[in-house]
């Protein structure tokens, strides 16, 4: 199987497929989080805005800043937060700010998608103040994301080179023990780590399915890549997985891995 790129270049898909969850899923972070009011914020791999918004509405920010590598999706941001922020379109390798400038720094279901996680806890320990905050926040792609699973799992027993593009095989910093590795390594103290749930409900199967067709993540691209035939039956082995409610609705369990610590 050749290569497939993971597009994130299309805002309206990506709310639709994985937006209305990282909305959710953001609010659970924070309060988990617990930092301090009005200070000063950065948020690394932005997206569309979920995490920043809800920094803004329950955080009380000093300063709110975003970072993202992709245009479009710092321009829907944008169109999310009421505050004057500040909106940044770059890399999290080479973030254009000033050493120890911010309180706290987080990171919302994005740091597996980083190149090189080593170099991005670098700088994002460059541009953190002394005694700053640092959290972030990946999804459990091996464990209980579950309409993710059900996804791969169903197209693994389709077409077995799937494998190569399973998030749950290609993200090994998705594990809490390799994220306390990985922040250890960096220099951060007093490191916790926890998992945070949300439900992910559907009220029926094609607002289930629906959302994988639209191309953006790894999962939809994959998808888009095969036969109209092999799409089908990939759909066809989920519905036999899935377990509706009696009025059709899908409830399924929404993992997070969270991690935080200080400078």
């Amino acid at each position: 199987m050749s290569a497939i790129k993971d597009n994130w270049d299309n805002g309206d898909p990506y709310e639709y497929f994985m937006g209305r969850w990282s909305t959710l899923m953001a609010r659970e972070f924070l309060v988990w989080l617990n930092a301090p009011l009005h200070t000063n914020w950065l948020d690394v791999g932005c997206g569309t805005g979920a995490l920043s918004k809800a920094i803004e509405q329950n955080c009380s920010p000093q300063n709110l800043t975003c970072l993202d590598p992709s245009s479009v999706f710092i321009e829907k941001a944008k169109e999310r937060i009421s505050m004057k922020a500040a909106f940044t379109v770059g890399s999290v390798e080479n973030m254009p700010f000033e050493n120890e400038n911010f309180d706290i720094v987080v990171s919302g279901l994005a740091l597996n998608f980083f190149p090189k996680t080593e170099t991005a806890l670098a700088e994002i320990k460059r541009v953190l103040k002394p005694g700053g905050v640092v959290g972030a926040y990946v999804w459990d792609y091996s464990g209980r994301m579950d309409f993710l699973r059900h996804f791969w799992d169903a197209a693994y027993q389709i077409d077995p080179k799937s494998k190569t593009i399973d998030e749950g095989i290609r993200f090994p910093i998705c594990s809490s023990n390799n994220l306390i590795h990985a922040f250890q390594k960096a220099g951060f103290a007093e490191i916790e780590s926890s998992y945070l749930c949300i439900d992910t409900l559907f009220i029926n199967f094609e607002d289930y399915w629906n959302p994988f067709l639209g191309g953006q993540g790894p999962a939809p691209g994959y998808l888009l890549s095969l036969s109209k035939e092999l799409q089908e039956d990939i759909k066809n082995n989920i519905q036999e997985r899935l377990n509706c409610e009696p009025d059709g609705s899908i409830k399924l369990l929404g993992r997070a891995i969270a991690i935080k610590g200080k400078l």
